[in-house]
């Protein structure tokens, strides 16, 4: 099965899922970005669940989520598609954590 669409769950200081949320298309593929207040990480389970019923085929989270929240949102969507992360080399994790504190 080709891929048609996919979508990436970031972290941003005072961000809402339902009101930040950008979804592009090109070539009959689909990307749509969602973001969540970092204060409130939880939210990523429902998300992930809405766009699993929405039809995404893959999702993949902020490194901010870390390895955790990956499985939890794994086991909140009962494995539908496959759930991944970015990650930081050690080099950046601290400048990365600066900016967002």
């Amino acid at each position: 099965m080709a891929l048609k669409y996919f979508a990436y769950v970031f972290l941003s200081p005072g961000y809402d899922p339902k009101k930040n949320v950008v979804t592009t298309e090109a070539n009959g593929v689909r990307f749509k970005a969602v973001g969540v207040d970092i204060a409130h990480k939880e939210q990523v389970v429902d998300v992930a669940k809405e766009l699993v019923a929405d039809g995404v085929q893959l999702i993949e989270l902020c490194g901010g989520f870390g390895p955790t929240w990956i499985a939890k949102v794994c086991e909140a969507t009962n494995n539908a598609v496959p759930i991944g992360g970015v990650s930081y080399g050690p080099e950046w994790r601290k400048p990365m954590l600066d900016i967002l504190a």
